[in-house]
């Protein structure tokens, strides 16, 4: 019995022992070794702004004051009124290349008339070199810095942020406030966060990011960079432990794309689209709610190949579609030029659609087509699924601001006890499809409605479009 005893606590000690070790490994005792020799690739941005000289008073008294002409005379005489003036910002940034490249926010040089760069002292670094721009992408809020050094620069490189994990050990490097080099550190807090742009893959991390650090790199344990701090979430501007990162896998592709063309080159399939939404994949017979549903098809590569609104994007280019946001990206981080295959869920079955991507920079400086006219209906209205609906006419066209071009049902009014008030259906909308066909009458609608039924639907998926802009919602036909 004692010699089992003994056995146990010696397994015990021995087990304690080995989890004491594996901690220690998992946190090194000091992040110094990282630190120094990382550092000399890490930079101060300093940029100027020339800004023109302001005629009033403003910031000195409140407009309409009655001291306003007392200092509006006092700057004139001292010559201030029209006097430019420069305005300083400062941020970080990184070297990526011997050569001289340097990564940082859009932000943090826009607009800028001087960059100057500050290189962390000793090792024969130089001090301070001025910057000039190759590129910017203010959609993930990148910018591509060139300076001439004497010499071969410190540099750091990219890793790929797909394998940083929640949890994971990361170090932010940059000039935080204007005071300097500076080191923090912390884990991953979360993963592929979006804050407002259509290409966002941010890491969220705790360790302390503050104005100044914007544009300076993200470290993993291995200092391979995994991010460019770029902002903060914080009620007074300060740190609170929540900043975001930009993943090094967004900021790589477009760092070639502004190294090579000065500018990015993101593929365009030309479609918009929405989520799938439960009720949605019921009404239009899907077995789960993925995809990206087509709402509508302007002039482009996809209506070229033959795409159409009511579509559901089910793969691209051989990778499953999950949501919208998830195709845009891919669609964005895709070839100019390449031929894809696109899968698509369309009247019950899927086919397969090749489309030639065109470039999405090229068609945000071109102007949409309108669609063809078609015959005006007769007027008359109609209660059905809680709306009040309307034939067009020329009348309700200019008290609505609708397109000549545009046909459809307008909604006259929404009960707001209904389905469609909660589904944020509104007066002045315009259906323009019903069960995924075009619908210009009453009688087009009533017909879709029993077609649903006699289908065993539950719902019935309109069409319907908001100052142009078009979305899917799905009624129930039971309320």
């Amino acid at each position: 019995m004692m010699r089992m005893r003994l056995m146990w606590l010696g397994a015990l000690t021995m087990f304690l022992v080995l989890a004491q070790t594996l901690m220690v490994q998992a946190r090194p005792e000091s992040l110094a070794p990282l630190a120094e020799k990382f550092s000399p690739a890490v930079v101060n941005i300093t940029t100027s702004t020339l800004v023109e000289g302001r005629s009033g008073p403003q910031g000195i008294v409140p407009e309409g004051s009655p001291f306003e002409d007392f200092f509006r005379e006092f700057q004139d005489r001292n010559g201030d009124g029209e006097r430019p003036r420069k305005s300083s910002a400062l941020g970080s940034g990184f070297v990526i290349s011997e050569d001289g490249y340097v990564v940082t926010n859009n932000h943090v040089i826009e607009g800028a008339d001087e960059i100057l760069i500050e290189f962390f002292p000793g090792d024969g670094q130089p001090e301070e070199l001025p910057a000039k721009v190759i590129g910017t992408d203010p959609k993930t809020d990148i910018a591509l810095l060139k300076v001439e050094a004497p010499g071969p620069l410190k540099f750091v490189k990219f890793g790929d942020s797909d394998t940083a994990r929640v949890g994971d050990w990361v170090i932010a490097m940059g000039n935080p406030l204007g005071q300097g080099f500076s080191v923090s550190a912390g884990i991953v807090s979360a993963r592929n966060r979006a804050l407002s742009g259509s290409y966002d893959d941010y890491i969220q991390t705790d360790a302390a990011i503050n104005r100044g650090n914007s544009g300076g790199p993200l470290f993993n344990m291995d200092g391979d960079v995994v991010g460019v701090n770029t902002a903060i979430l914080s009620p007074n501007g300060g740190s609170i432990g929540i900043g975001f990162s930009m993943a090094s896998n967004v900021v790589t592709k477009v760092v070639a794309q502004l190294r090579e063309y000065g500018e990015t080159r993101r593929g365009w399939l030309g479609v918009r689209i929405q989520d799938v939404t439960d009720d949605v994949a019921e009404a239009m017979g899907l077995e789960e709610a993925a995809g990206a549903l087509i709402t509508d098809v302007p002039e482009g590569p996809a209506k070229e190949a033959g795409l159409l609104g009511g579509d559901v994007i089910l793969t691209f280019d051989g990778v499953d579609v999950k949501d919208t946001r998830g195709l845009v990206r891919q669609v964005g981080e895709t070839e100019v030029g390449k031929a894809v295959r696109v899968l698509v869920f369309r009247d019950g079955g899927t086919q397969t659609v090749l489309v030639t991507l065109g470039r999405r920079e090229d068609a945000e400086r071109a102007d949409e087509t309108g669609q063809t006219p078609e015959a005006t209906p007769e007027v008359s209205e109609k209660d059905v699924l809680g709306l009040t609906v309307s034939t067009l006419n020329d009348a309700l066209r200019e008290d609505l601001g609708i397109d000549s071009s545009a046909n459809g049902l307008v909604i006259m009014n929404v009960d707001e006890a209904s389905e469609a008030f909660e589904k944020g259906l509104r007066a002045g909308d315009l259906i323009t499809e019903a069960g995924q066909q075009k619908v210009t009458s009453l009688a087009d609608l009533e017909a879709r409605i029993e077609e649903a039924k006699e289908a065993g639907r539950k719902s019935l998926l309109l069409l319907v479009r908001r100052n142009g802009e078009p979305r899917f919602v799905a009624l129930s036909l039971d309320r």
